[in-house]
């Protein structure tokens, strides 16, 4: 009986320093925030344990690239953006798309409410305050012409970094681009009234996309299947358990960014947590008619150049319930 249990432990201990568990590294686009609580909260709760999966969060350096990142093999898995990933592919990076984080564009161009501004059209002759990137202005042409206003009468400064929504209270421009579940929750937290044209209401113009969504290399991707998929299914249900628990999902991201609080954490979370989903069949899914119609309306406004090739640039099959 004692040879029986010495064996076992032996065993045991070898097996203990030969499976060892898989390091993962996941870069993020910028400071955690409700974008990432999928992530973290199935960190949180073990669920990469589970699979033997040991995550490392990086967070972005100045100027750093993720997709390109990414697409070198330097990371894993990353969080990037369907505008990004389009031309970065046409530059050669390989880089998939594995999951959108949320299921439409939950972005838009604020401004205060008391001008008298009722549509995009009545931009003309504001001053826009961005980050002198070729998309802003792209979207902005085309939801102020398409509304039947004047693009070239609208001014462009570089705001830099700093707090967006005290540079607008305080004039130092007229409208800037936010993501709702960031400035929109903090601009109703300082009782500031906005009115905003989000992106969603204006796809006549500019078409859906996905942003954020999840990334990997397609190196990685062909050599380690079994690991992204065991990979997506923890983060799949990361992400359902945020959109079914949105203040329980806030607390645990609060640990992770206690200089955030834990009130806007949780508003935060409650507006995003039924947009992850929406009325899609299950978490992530992407559709090939949002990729292709995106990156021809790139391709209209000269922000690519060469044919894009729509179904190479995502995939569902990792994701459950496909």
């Amino acid at each position: 009986m004692k040879k029986i249990i010495l064996i076992v432990l032996i065993l045991s201990l070898s097996l203990s320093f030969t499976v060892g568990a898989a390091e993962v590294d996941f870069l993020l686009d910028w400071v955690p925030n409700t974008n990432h609580t999928g992530l973290f909260v199935a960190e949180e709760l073990g669920w990469f344990e589970q699979k033997n999966i040991d995550i490392n969060f990086i967070e972005p350096g100045t100027n750093m690239s993720v997709e390109q990142v990414v697409g070198a093999g330097r990371a894993d898995f990353g969080i990037s953006f369907q505008e990004w990933v389009t031309p970065a592919r046409i530059q050669g990076v390989p880089i998939v798309s594995l999951a959108a984080v949320v299921q439409h564009n939950s972005s838009g161009f604020a401004l205060l409410e008391d001008q008298n501004v009722k549509t995009p059209a009545d931009l003309t002759g504001l001053e826009y305050g961005g980050w002198g990137m070729e998309i802003e202005k792209a979207i902005i042409k085309s939801i102020v012409e398409g509304s039947g206003g004047d693009f070239s009468e609208i001014d462009f400064v570089n705001i830099g970094s700093g707090d967006l929504l005290s540079m607008l209270a305080s004039n130092k421009f007229d409208f800037s681009w936010i993501f709702y579940a960031a400035d929109g929750i903090q601009a109703e937290m300082r009782d500031l009234d906005l009115k905003i044209f989000m992106l969603e209401d204006y796809q006549e113009y500019v078409p859906d996309y996905y942003t954020p969504i999840i990334i990997s290399s397609e190196k990685m991707i062909a050599k380690n299947p079994k690991l992204v998929r065991e990979f997506m299914a923890v983060v799949q249900r990361g992400y359902n358990y945020a959109a079914a628990n949105p203040e329980k999902a806030a607390e645990i991201l609060h640990k992770r960014v206690p200089e955030s609080s834990l009130e806007f954490l949780t508003k935060s979370q409650k507006w995003l947590s039924p947009r992850y989903q929406a009325e899609a069949d299950y978490w992530g899914q992407q559709k090939l008619e949002v990729w292709q119609e995106f990156g021809d309306w790139m391709a209209e406004q000269g922000l690519i150049s060469e044919k894009f090739e729509a179904e190479k640039a995502f995939t569902n099959q990792f994701l459950l319930n496909n």
